[in-house]
């Protein structure tokens, strides 16, 4: 019996320490989990003052997309031996400066994508990856502060692909006009004294033409999130036909040390090559296309795949 109550009080007084030093190691983390927000919190307001601070800020994050696949008497597909894969690219970044009486932005965007389907039963098909995805913008805005929130700007902006058809077509629009910031991240650019520059050699689809340059952008990062959407667009003066315009939405999630989830969405709509791709059908198509018989068919592309931020 004096067994038992010496076990039985051994048992309550090991439970009762336990119980102790659970509340006290509770108790503890719960100080320094207050004290490590207390110091985020001074490391927070600390980086607000250095964002705040006038001067170049550069940033970059981007997205890889890739999948690798092989099949071997696969049957059950219409190509049942064949090797495949898909390889996408997508990189943002800016360089900016901010200072008293004047602003200059830069940014860039390029987003590449290859796919490659070798039939092995068909020795005259490619076995190369062949670029689908390619877009590549870049742009530069410098702007003379009238205001905080408004200033007298000059845009220049690039736009084209560079895996098969570099510069052909290429748009470069150059105007000024005026700035509006308002709020911070955002810039809406309208310059209503703007030229359209267009790069081609088929000169019988594109020309060149005076019209409205109207800018959207937005970036922006919250801890883990990245984020950027920019919409520009070109509005003729001389032809409805002749403007275009381009929407690019790019988002990333960092999941660690800057490697994350990435997507990105493109939409467009320009007449003009709407109508160059009808041209270029093989046999040509009947009756022949021109700008009063086609649809201005919207364009879109995205990307899924792995991010990483810079």
């Amino acid at each position: 019996m004096k067994k038992v109550v010496l076990s039985l009080l051994s048992i309550f007084v090991f439970t009762t320490t336990f119980a102790q030093t659970i509340d006290e190691l509770k108790a503890e983390q719960a100080a320094k989990k207050d004290s490590i927000a207390a110091i985020q919190g001074r490391v927070d307001a600390l980086q607000g003052q250095i964002d705040a601070f006038p001067g170049w800020k550069t940033g970059a994050f981007g997205t890889i997309g890739a999948n690798i696949s092989s099949f071997n008497n696969w049957y059950l597909q219409g190509t049942p031996n064949n090797n495949s894969g898909n390889i996408g690219i997508t990189v943002n970044g800016f360089a900016n400066l901010d200072k008293e009486k004047f602003f200059w932005r830069n940014s860039a965007n390029v987003n590449l994508q290859w796919v490659k389907l070798d039939d092995k039963d068909n020795p005259d098909d490619s076995d190369s990856f062949d670029g689908t995805t390619d877009v590549f913008n870049i742009t530069s805005l410098y702007g003379y502060k009238l205001s905080d929130k408004f200033a007298i700007s000059a845009l220049a902006e690039y736009r084209s692909s560079i895996i098969n058809n570099f510069n052909d077509p290429g748009y470069l629009d150059f105007g000024v006009g005026a700035t509006w910031t308002p709020i911070t991240d955002m810039v809406v650019v309208i310059h209503p004294l703007n030229y359209n520059f267009v790069f081609a050699d088929n000169d019988a689809v594109y020309e060149s033409s005076a019209g409205a340059k109207i800018v959207v952008d937005y970036t922006k990062q919250l801890g883990a999130v990245n984020f950027k959407t920019n919409f520009s667009t070109f509005q003729s003066y001389e032809s409805g036909d002749l403007s275009n315009w381009t929407w690019i939405n790019s988002f990333g999630y960092t999941l660690w040390k800057g490697i994350g989830v990435g997507f990105e969405f493109g939409l467009r709509g320009n007449k003009q090559e709407t109508l160059a791709n009808a041209l270029a059908q093989d046999p040509p198509l009947t009756p022949t296309p021109d700008f009063d018989n086609i649809d201005n068919e919207t364009q879109s592309y995205w990307l899924l795949g792995l991010n990483y931020a810079f």
